[in-house]
């Protein structure tokens, strides 16, 4: 367990982390990313512009009916990107995004992919908002407790109201770069319900998690949010998630429970179920969100996360001048 800190220090080292974050994104993004007014995962927006004829991946919300009437061929209605967008984040910082063995925290690339988004996003009078979950209590654990006893209250979600500028932009990355994580998980069902309630004009939606939770309690929630908004999920995965090193004797402590276990990593058939598990549950998420029909970007704690998402938004704007929506 990491001893605790003094008062304010985990406060200064969320901003140093976060002006370096932005520094990072405010070079590096506009330089590759130059003129690309949409952003992360452009919205189609809500003005009707020309017919085509429907391709394969095109959304069935946009059908032209009247048109495809006339024709006898199906064709969907192409709309003209609004010049004000609203997006909102639902950031999970559960105990379990408090770990990385990569270049970076979990918690550190949820914070990165938010202060990607911010900048992307605010040009133009656009909004953002952010709902934020930080832990729930959690069960008693059954082996050995290594920390402060976790708290008996209910888990914490917080909003954060959209609204438009840098600097309103900046307030809220630091509001969520500051946000305290508890021990336990956050319900990441409610969290993203947040997002349905009140209805808001159709937008953006982005979930950023390491999706842990079983996908039955987040599934349906997305799904939901899925037929209003564009919904973008960001997948934050440690390699030591995937795979276990051969090192020997690894105790290890789940940060959500506290519960210690002592892992014995120089046995293949225990790394190798460990990897098979791993990429089972993997699959299990991907396949979750892709019925959901929401983006998947997933970013890791060991790779330039940077380039992978300037990668899945060439991705995006290639699909998007072909007429397919991913």
């Amino acid at each position: 367990m990491t001893p605790p800190t003094p008062d304010g220090a985990g406060a200064d080292r969320s901003g140093a982390v976060l002006s370096r974050l932005q520094l990072m994104v405010t070079r590096k993004l506009d330089g590759l990313l130059q003129g690309d007014y949409a952003g992360l995962l452009p919205g189609p927006g809500s003005e009707a512009g020309e017919s085509r004829e429907y391709r394969p991946g095109d959304d069935v919300r946009r059908m032209d009916w009247p048109v495809t009437a006339r024709t006898t061929m199906p064709h969907v209605r192409r709309t003209v990107a609004d010049r004000e967008l609203e997006t909102w984040l639902a950031v999970d910082l559960s105990a379990s995004l408090d770990f990385g063995t990569g270049r970076w925290l979990k918690r550190d690339v949820v914070v990165a992919a938010a202060a990607a988004l911010a900048h992307l996003t605010v040009r133009g009078g656009n909004r953002i908002g952010a709902v934020v979950g930080t832990g729930a209590p959690a069960a008693a654990p059954a082996g050995r407790w290594r920390g402060p006893a976790p708290p008996t209250g209910p888990g914490t979600l917080v909003r954060l109201p959209a609204r438009a500028g840098r600097k309103e932009a900046q307030g809220l990355l630091r509001a969520i770069a500051g946000a305290e994580i508890r021990p336990g998980r956050s319900d990441l069902g409610a969290l993203v319900d947040m997002l349905n309630r009140p209805p808001r004009r159709r937008g953006v939606a982005v979930v950023i998690s390491d999706f842990l939770a079983p996908p039955q309690q987040w599934g349906r929630p997305i799904r939901k949010l899925r037929v209003r908004h564009d919904v973008l999920a960001i997948e934050v995965v440690d390699p030591r998630e995937l795979e276990l090193p051969d090192v020997g004797v690894l105790p290890v402590v789940d940060p959500e429970t506290g519960e210690l276990h002592e892992v014995q990593t120089a046995d293949p058939r225990l790394r190798r179920r460990y990897a098979d598990a791993a990429a089972a549950q993997r699959a299990a998420i991907a396949t979750e969100l892709r019925s959901a029909g929401a983006a998947h970007l997933r970013l890791r704690t060991d790779r330039d996360w940077l380039l992978d998402m300037v990668r899945f938004v060439a991705a995006q704007r290639h699909a998007r001048t072909r007429g397919t929506t991913r």
